[in-house]
C-alpha cells in the first residue's frame, strides 16, 4: 500500500511540474496580448485552481496501481484566445513552447536541490528532487511530441501554411484516442523513456552527480 511519504515524494513534484507548467502558458499569453487567464485567476501557483479531478488525480493514480509502463495525466488547460494573441499564429507557438520549457527548468531546480541534500544525504529529499528531475523531463518531452492536442501540435501548427495547419487541426477532435493509442503500443518506452534518461543523465554529468 502507498504509504503517506511515497505519496508525497511522487505527489509535491507532480503537482508542482503540472501547475508552473500550465502557468507558464497563462503567462507568455498575457505577455503576447491574451489577459483570458489572467482575468479567470489562472496565474497562480496554487495548484487548486489547475487541478482536473480526473486528469491529475485519478488517471495517474489508477495508471499507478495497475502497474502502467507510464503515467499519464493532465491538468486544466488555462484559457487561450487565440484572436487576442498580438500575432497569433506565432505568439501561439511561444504559449505553446513555455509549458515545456518550463519544465525543463524545473528539472534543473530540483537537480539544484538534490546537489543541496547530498552531504549530509537526506533520503526523502533525495527520492523527491529524483523524480521531481524525472516528471518534469517526462512532461518537457512529452509535451513537445507533435501530436494533439499537446503543446507540440500547436508549434507545428504554427510552422505549417495556413491551409495545411487547418486540415492538421482537424486531428484535435480525435487526438486524445490517438495519443492514448500510441502510448498503449509502447510510444513511451521507444521514444519518450530513451530522450529523459539521456537528458538526465547528461543532467547528471554536467553536475558530477552519480
Amino acid at each position: 500500500m502507498l504509504d503517506f511519504q511515497t505519496l508525497l515524494i511522487y505527489a509535491v513534484p507532480l503537482i508542482f511540474a503540472i501547475t508552473v507548467h500550465e502557468v507558464a502558458h497563462g503567462w507568455v499569453a498575457n505577455l503576447c496580448g491574451d489577459g483570458s487567464a489572467k482575468m479567470l485567476g489562472r496565474l497562480t501557483l496554487n495548484p487548486v485552481k489547475h487541478v482536473d479531478p480526473i486528469g491529475t488525480l485519478l488517471v495517474p493514480v489508477v495508471l499507478y496501481f495497475i502497474g502502467s509502463p507510464f503515467l499519464f495525466g493532465w491538468a486544466k488547460p488555462v484559457p487561450i484566445n487565440f484572436n487576442a494573441l498580438k500575432s497569433p499564429k506565432q505568439d501561439m507557438m511561444l504559449v505553446a513552447l513555455a509549458g515545456p520549457v518550463s519544465n525543463f527548468i524545473m528539472a534543473f531546480l530540483w537537480l539544484f536541490l538534490l546537489m543541496l541534500v547530498l552531504n549530509p544525504p537526506n533520503e526523502f529529499l533525495l527520492k523527491m528532487a529524483g523524480f521531481g528531475i524525472f516528471i518534469n523531463l517526462i512532461l518537457g518531452v512529452f509535451n513537445l511530441l507533435p501530436l494533439p492536442p499537446l503543446d507540440g501540435s500547436h508549434v507545428l501548427s504554427a510552422l505549417l501554411p495556413n491551409k495545411l495547419a487547418y486540415t492538421y487541426n482537424k486531428l484535435q477532435n480525435y487526438g486524445l484516442f490517438i495519443l492514448l493509442g500510441l502510448l498503449f503500443l509502447g510510444i513511451f518506452e521507444d521514444i519518450i523513456l530513451p530522450i529523459v534518461i539521456a537528458l538526465r543523465t547528461t543532467m547528471f554529468n554536467i553536475v558530477g552527480v552519480i
